[in-house]
């Protein structure tokens, strides 16, 4: 018992050193001394209770013996209780401390980086009041003339009168900048900004959307050049009886520019009060109103892919359109036809003597009253008869008779190709070289497969072997629309053209390759055209559709990645071919 008792006064004893020695400083409140006080004056009045109780038991037990020893059992239970919770309450208090102490070291550390920020401030507006100062010691060494001349003192003999000259002049300076210093400020030179256009990413929406912005904008431009062809042709005869009239008065008179003046005026008047609500149509031709599709938000992939395809479809129209009307007039400027451009040429060189013999009212009349004459009564005609048009109308027959860029193309290749024609008749075509290759330079040289040689592989004479374009022939598939089998409907392979034949090499071959490789020859082939294999795929396709009368559908050679060339090559080789034929059978 005793050894308890001097065990838990140890206790509390320790913890008292841990309070007067360990904790922390005190806050600054009040309110935390007394929290602090309380608890060591309830501690230091347990022990002394403790150690009076224990002197009581001490000598009661002597005095008791061992009748008290359960008495004292419950005492030490009591006393540790009360020994807990001071400890706990202790602990509490150093807590609440510890987190103060921690606040105010952060407050510390953030004191000392603004510190660190405001010196390096500090310091760097040094380093720049230094350079200041510098360059103006600078300049002011580099001109001792301006540093020697010192501006002079003001005098006090300067009398009013100038004083309020001066003040006068900087107040009407101050007043004319500022009434006309934005004006001269516009007139400052500065260097052009170039701001880059952010491209946008393609996507089908966008551009379903931007096609349909175009046809929208397009709309008045094709309703008005719609409605002068109606005029022309007299498609309601009143209205242009009436307009015919009008405009023969006005040019007759000399108010053709007034009157389109007045017209244009008249189109503005009509269109604001359209804008205001009114409901006014004023049109020759009745305009057909297109149904608005809804924009579908939820397509699936093969209705996008469908959408993408219609628009490229009408792009590609437009802009073939587009391409074929620039380089007609570029043609026509350039001199491509000497005998188109020489029209052009003598009618410019007439209208500019005309414009400088003739008076202006005069030039003016004649060109109006021609221009009425030539729409209302000879367009209608020429439309009307169609082989007068194509005999006497000299700006349609300039228009239509001037080529693109493509046509002259195919004319020179096919300039190209009647050049070769004699040479090819001359040599025997049967046993004739290829078209740029000498006999002599292709005698010793021999032409093979990877099953052995070409005429061999074939069945050909030995004279016959792949041209100089095809040496190592066109990877392609055979789709032999006549069979039903898929092992004789697909056939992968080579393509090669020789001379007189086409020869398609089949890549593997359980029954031999002789008996499935395809021979076929030049002069029965009667018709060859670019094909597409599948046409849900973009582009032109990569296929070749050649007819023969042996085969009911046309035989195509789909999956070539050069389809332009070997196409270019057999229609060329197959031309030489038939223009050979026909002229040994002339002969």
């Amino acid at each position: 018992m005793l050894r308890r008792l001097d065990r838990i006064r140890f206790r509390g004893q320790k913890r008292d050193e841990l309070d007067l020695v360990d904790s922390p400083n005190t806050s600054d409140t009040e309110c935390n001394e007394e929290v602090l006080l309380r608890p060591r004056n309830s501690v230091r009045e347990g022990e002394e209770l403790r150690e009076g109780e224990g002197e009581a038991e001490s000598q009661s037990d002597a005095q008791a013996g061992p009748g008290s020893f359960s008495a004292a059992l419950q005492d030490d239970t009591r006393t540790d209780l009360i020994e807990v919770k001071g400890l706990l309450e202790v602990a509490l208090l150093e807590k609440h401390f510890l987190q103060e102490e921690l606040k105010k070291l952060r407050e510390e550390s953030n004191v000392d980086s603004l510190k660190q920020d405001l010196e390096r401030e500090r310091n760097r507006r040094m380093e720049l009041e230094q350079k200041i100062n510098d360059t103006l010691r600078s300049r002011s060494e580099d001109s001792p003339s301006h540093s020697r001349r010192a501006p002079p003192p003001l005098t006090p003999a300067v009398s009013f009168s100038e004083k309020q000259k001066e003040s006068l002049f900087s107040s009407f300076l101050k007043w004319l900048y500022e009434r006309f210093g934005v004006y001269i400020e516009d007139f400052r030179f500065q260097p052009e900004e170039t701001t880059v256009e952010t491209e946008e990413p393609l996507s089908a929406k966008r551009l379903t959307e931007n096609m349909r912005r175009l046809k929208r904008g397009f709309r008045p431009v094709t309703n008005f050049m719609r409605n002068l062809s109606a005029l022309s042709s007299w498609y309601s005869v009143y209205t242009s009886a009436i307009a015919f009239l009008i405009y023969m008065y006005a040019a007759w008179y000399g108010w053709t520019i007034p009157m389109f003046l007045f017209f244009a005026i008249l189109r503005l008047s009509l269109n604001y009060l359209i804008a205001r609500g009114w409901r006014i149509q004023w049109s020759i031709v009745p305009e057909i109103s297109e149904p608005l599709e809804p924009p579908k938000e939820d397509l699936t992939v093969s209705e996008k892919f469908q959408l993408v395809l219609d628009v490229a479809q009408k792009a590609q129209n437009l802009f073939g359109k587009m391409a074929n009307i620039l380089e007609k007039i570029k043609n026509l400027f350039m001199w491509v036809q000497p005998e188109l451009t020489q029209k052009l040429y003598v009618g410019l060189w007439v209208a500019f003597i005309s414009s400088c013999l003739l008076p202006f009212k005069l030039l003016g009349f004649i060109i109006g009253f021609y221009a009425g004459i030539k729409f209302f009564i000879i367009d209608f005609i020429f439309k009307s008869c169609p082989k007068l048009r194509r005999r006497y109308d000299t700006p349609y027959i300039i228009w239509t008779s001037l080529p693109t860029d493509i046509q002259l193309k195919e004319r020179n290749s096919s300039s190209t190709l009647s050049r070769r024609v004699p040479a090819s008749v001359r040599g025997n075509v049967g046993a004739a070289a290829p078209v740029g290759v000498n006999r002599e330079e292709d005698g010793g040289r021999t032409y093979s497969t990877k099953r052995g040689a070409f005429h061999e592989v074939f069945n050909l004479s030995e004279s016959e072997h792949p041209l100089t374009v095809c040496e190592n022939g066109w990877r392609c598939c055979l789709i032999n629309r006549d069979k039903k089998t898929p092992t004789d409907y697909i056939r992968n392979g080579v393509l090669y053209i020789t001379e007189n034949h086409l020869c398609f090499e089949v890549s593997s071959s359980r029954s031999g390759p002789s008996k499935r490789n395809k021979v076929i020859k030049l002069s029965e082939i009667t018709e060859i055209q670019k094909y597409k294999v599948l046409s849900v795929l973009p582009g032109s396709g990569m296929g070749i559709s050649i007819a023969t009368p042996s085969t009911q559908k046309p035989l195509v050679f789909g999956g070539m990645i050069h389809r332009d060339e070997a196409f270019d090559a057999i229609s060329a080789q197959r031309a030489l071919v038939t223009m050979a034929t026909t002229s040994n059978q002339e002969s």
